[in-house]
């Protein structure tokens, strides 16, 4: 970051002398007012419930422009890497700044595909769980558990052990999630192949039995592929924040990644494409289609407590650059399963439809994101409900990992420590119990 040439004035309408601010410029973005020694000068605190208006880090991973609806991966927009990359190479790309070349392509997929297998000691820690437990938890533990079994990757302040805790994670984690659903089913789990691709190999460990072979089909490994891609990193979102708070602890790469786990089990962050298919399922139970219109009345009434899920985005004030490109895959998959007459689909299109031509809707840019459509393609491949979440987790990895490894680097980053602005009690004194 450089300094802008002008200077941020705060100045107090009760006669306090004013207090200069410098003022910042990134490459593209809002500049920022640096009020790191307001404190110092003023004896204030600023009060940003919820960071809207707060950069908290400097980065140069992932940049989003709401307005424009546009996001880049390392200044590569998300279309061109959703079209001509693949999810390793997009790895890659957050991980180390630039995209691989045939060579370094093949010496990335060779290592991560090196680290596929867990501990065989994580069966008998899955297996403490409930049949019935919800993916997400499962998935917290399990992430958590890596930390016990890979001790000589530990030390986040070790550049070495953070690079194989990434690769290890970006390994992994496909196969803890099919781990988590093949228990959950009462299937044998099945170890990885790494013959296969990234996407390949987790279909495999998904869907595949002892029983008989399993062949990949090509239009489900591209739809998963790109799924992943899209969700790899989206910049300073609540759970890529936890990791970096966590993380600034000091603790270690597995435990704040961990962290990251739990925030996205939320269902305001990774858990909307979750609710999203189940208010289409919801509204089939009503009546299907000639029940869209009805549904979307009570959407706009605000006592009537019911919720459009998969529209409007905190960031995107315009269309979802993710969302075109899932609704190609969307296209593609159900067609491949010949399900373009499924029931959802054509529900969801109704639904889409309306907030696109409804003042209502379009006057709050109320446009379908990327949950909209992911949540309809992972049904379609076979993905329960429940796991969805956890798809999410598997390919955000990467982008927490990148961050996480940026803010190690920082020469200023230190232990997050928000502040608060106090509404308690003053200082009073303890009368005893029979004065109370």
């Amino acid at each position: 970051m450089k300094l802008a040439d002008n200077k941020a004035t705060l100045s107090f309408s009760n006669g306090s002398p004013s207090v200069e601010l410098p003022v910042y410029q990134g490459s593209v973005g809002p500049d920022v007012v640096d009020i790191r020694k307001l404190y110092a000068q003023t004896g204030m605190f600023t009060y940003d419930p919820g960071f809207l208006s707060t950069a908290s880090c400097q980065s140069a991973i992932t940049y989003i422009d709401g307005d424009k609806g546009e996001l880049l991966y390392r200044g590569y927009p998300i279309e061109q890497l959703a079209t001509n990359c693949d999810f390793l190479e997009t790895c890659h790309l957050l991980l180390y700044g630039n995209l691989p070349n045939a060579a370094g392509k093949a010496e990335f997929t060779k290592r991560v595909s090196n680290h596929t297998m867990v501990n065989e000691q994580m069966q008998f820690f899955l297996r403490g769980f409930r049949r019935d437990a919800h993916p997400m938890a499962i998935m917290t533990g399990l992430v958590g558990a890596l930390s016990a079994f890979y001790h000589d990757s530990t030390d986040i302040n070790n550049p070495e052990h953070r690079e194989i805790a990434a690769i290890r994670l970006i390994a992994k984690m496909p196969t803890l999630v099919a781990m988590a659903y093949k228990y959950s089913v009462g299937q044998p789990f099945m170890y990885p192949k790494n013959n296969l691709s990234y996407a390949g190999n987790f279909m495999h460990m998904m869907f595949a039995t002892p029983c008989e072979e399993y062949v990949v089909n090509p239009v489900i490994e591209r739809a998963l592929d790109r799924i992943f891609t899209l969700h790899a990193d989206h910049e300073q979102n609540a759970s890529t924040s936890t990791v970096r708070l966590c993380g600034s602890s000091g603790t270690n790469p597995f435990a704040a990644i961990a962290a990251g786990v739990a925030c996205l089990w939320g269902p305001s962050h990774g858990g909307a494409n979750e609710a999203c298919l189940n208010m289409l399922e919801d509204i089939q139970k009503m009546g299907g289609i000639s029940k869209v219109g009805e549904f979307m009345e009570k959407v706009k009434d605000k006592n009537s407590g019911v919720k459009l899920m998969g529209f409007g985005h905190r960031v995107y004030k315009n269309y979802d650059p993710r969302a075109k490109l899932m609704q190609e895959t969307c296209k593609e998959v159900l067609t491949a399963l010949g399900l373009e007459n499924d029931p959802l689909f054509k529900l969801a299109m109704a639904l889409e439809k309306i907030a696109l031509e409804d003042d209502y809707f379009v006057q709050r840019k109320l446009y379908p994101n990327v949950d909209f459509y992911s949540g309809i393609v992972q049904r379609a491949i076979g993905i329960p409900v429940s796991l969805f979440t956890a798809i999410f987790a598997l390919a955000r990895t990467v982008g927490w990992i990148a961050q996480l490894n940026e803010m190690i680097g920082d020469p200023e980053y230190k232990i997050g420590r928000p502040r608060q602005l106090f509404t308690g009690s003053e200082r009073r004194d303890v009368l005893p119990i029979a004065k109370r």
